[in-house]
Parts: C-alpha cells; structure tokens; sequence
C-alpha cells in the first residue's frame, strides 16, 4: 500500500481529526530543532495527544521531523564525528522519551546559506554522514524506526548531494515538489506543476523532480511525491497575456496564498476570480485580471496520484495539515490510494 504522510505543526497535534488520524500512515510533526549538535523539540504541552492519536489509528507511525525553512545547525552538527554523534544520541533520546517511530530530517539546504543559516564546503559529504550516524542509532532502539527526509524538489539539491549514498540509510525520501516556482520570482507560475508547460518561466515541475532523484540513485519506491495544500499568490499582474496571467510579469513575488479550503470559500468562480486548468502541467489557477493564485485542487491530485501509481513511487506526502481544515484533499488522496 502507498503511504499518505503529513506534515502536521507541533501546536497542530491536538486538532487532529479522528477521521484525518485514520486516513494517515504517517504524521511528520513539524518541527524539532538544533541547539549546540543537539536536537530538541518544544512539545508546547501537546505530547498528550500522542497516545490518543496511537488509539484512533494504532497502524499511524509518528515520526519527529527536525529542521525546515531557516532552521540552523545541520552544517554546524554535521562538521564533526562528535557533532554527528551528539545530534543522533539527541534524536534518539526523543524517538524513546516520546514513544516516537523514527525521525525525519529537512535540511534546507546543504551546501548553501539561504534563509541566513550556516553551510560548509563539505556539507555534500557530511549530509550522508549524519543520516549513517542517524541510523545506527536507530538500530540500536528496540523496534524498528525509520530514518526519511524531506529534499528540494529541483536538481540543485540533488547536485548538493550524494543521493545515492545517503539513500542506503533512509526508508524513504520526501520531494519537497512544491514552492517550486514563486518565493523568489516576480513572474507568475505554476508551484507545483505536473509537468512542464510552455507558460511557465521555470523548467521544474514534479516529473522532473522525480526523474533526477531516481537518476541519482533513489529507488522509485523509496520516493515520496510531495503535494501543498495552499497557493502561491502574486499581486499586480501586468496584463493578461494568451493564458489568463500565466507567465506575466507582477508587483510582487509568489508570496503564501489562501489555503485551500479559503479558496474555495471565497476565491474559486467568485469575486471576480476565474478558474483555469493548464491541461500540459496539469494543474489549476485563478485569476482576476490582476491577481494570479497557483494552488493544487482534486483534479490536479488525481492526476499526480495516477503518476505515482504508474511510476511505481512509495507514496504521497503533503504541507500541511492545518490548510486543509476539512480534510477534503486527505480524504480525497486516501480514498485514491
């Protein structure tokens, strides 16, 4: 069976539905961070879900997921046997304490400085000696406890990286296929398309993604097709072109849009907001004439959900779970799967 997993915020754990719960293999709590080597979670209170979450779904797996956007540490912790060895004993001291099922790293990312965190020369080798001193930590637990990550979804990670090396300790690989287009570009597009398509400024796109992580020695089904469940928004678009503001010009970067559920509350055939379908890339838009909102719906998951079937993939991942408050989209991908 192909997992669902989700990524789920630490204060978020306590407004898991029970229904939600039963349509997840795995939830990836967002975020444990790095202080001094060491990995550290801030519960917020909020680790007495935990067991009321193992018994809704007693299959779940409840994994810590340690870093995301801006968070600093890997490169420092990764630069040393006794960094690593700190950050693993850490991690595993967690996954015990907490009753965990492993631990998932999202580095963002090795080799570079963005978001203003540390990043070294040798970041491409010491990424795949964290996760070997990760593993054998989790060896050692009682039980077994999975080791995954969370990649960017373009080839630049993949370059950063020795893939197929870090592959052998990981259960499974997370592509971050989305965001793939608009944090830093003042040109509309598509975050999380399907495939390329002529009206996208950027040559990224999931199959892409998919294509160079498995060329770079990750097994199809070690890899995990990542899917938002909010929009990317830019403002002031400079005209409408042939595709309904697709690949125009903007004020304003793809900056954090609705989720889902306010889009089709407020957005989707409303307020002057028309709903379009790229049939290459496939996936939907919205657009007002001035406003242009890139963002995934039922239609763009069937499509990505037939492709991971048919490419043999392990599964689907999602960000987050608070932009789906009805659990329409999870619902919709765990009766596909």
């Amino acid at each position: 069976m192909k997992k669902v997993i989700g990524y789920v915020s630490t204060k978020d754990l306590g407004i898991l539905k029970e229904q939600d719960i039963k349509n997840l293999d795995v939830i990836n709590i967002a975020f444990g961070l790095i202080e001094r080597h060491r990995v550290v979670w801030n519960t917020c209170g909020n680790e007495e879900y935990l067991p009321k979450i193992r018994e809704i779904n007693p299959d779940i797996k409840i994994v810590l997921s340690v870093g995301g956007w801006g968070a600093d540490g890997f490169s420092q912790a990764a630069r040393t046997e006794e960094g690593r060895a700190l950050f693993a004993v850490s991690a595993v001291s967690l996954v015990e304490t907490y009753g965990l099922d492993g631990i998932d790293i999202d580095w963002e990312y090795p080799g570079t400085s963005l978001a203003g965190i540390g990043s070294h020369e040798n970041d491409k080798e010491n990424y795949t000696l964290l996760l070997k001193a990760l593993r054998e930590s989790l060896d050692h637990m009682e039980g077994e406890k999975t080791l995954s990550v969370a990649v960017g979804g373009d080839v630049y990670f993949a370059l950063q990286t020795d893939m197929e090396a870090a592959g052998r300790y990981l259960d499974y690989v997370q592509l971050m296929t989305y965001d793939l287009q608009g944090g830093f570009q003042k040109v509309t597009g598509h975050h999380a398309a399907l495939y390329h398509s002529e009206g996208n400024l950027l040559d990224v796109c999931v199959d892409k993604a998919v294509r160079v992580f498995h060329e770079a020695g990750i097994p199809m089904e070690k890899l995990i097709l990542g899917v938002p469940f909010y929009s990317r928004q830019w403002n002031g678009v400079k005209g409408e072109g042939c595709r309904h503001g697709l690949g125009m010009e903007a004020d304003s970067v793809g900056g954090y849009g609705g989720d889902y559920a306010e889009l089709k509350a407020d957005w989707i055939g409303k307020n002057g907001f028309e709903r379009y379908w790229d049939d290459v890339a496939k996936v939907p838009y919205l657009f007002d004439g001035k406003t242009f909102v890139s963002y995934e719906d039922e239609e763009s998951l069937a499509g990505k959900i037939e492709y991971l079937k048919e490419m043999g993939m392990g599964g689907i991942m999602f960000w987050e779970y608070k932009c789906d408050p009805s659990g329409e989209l999870l619902g919709y991908i765990r009766e596909q799967l």
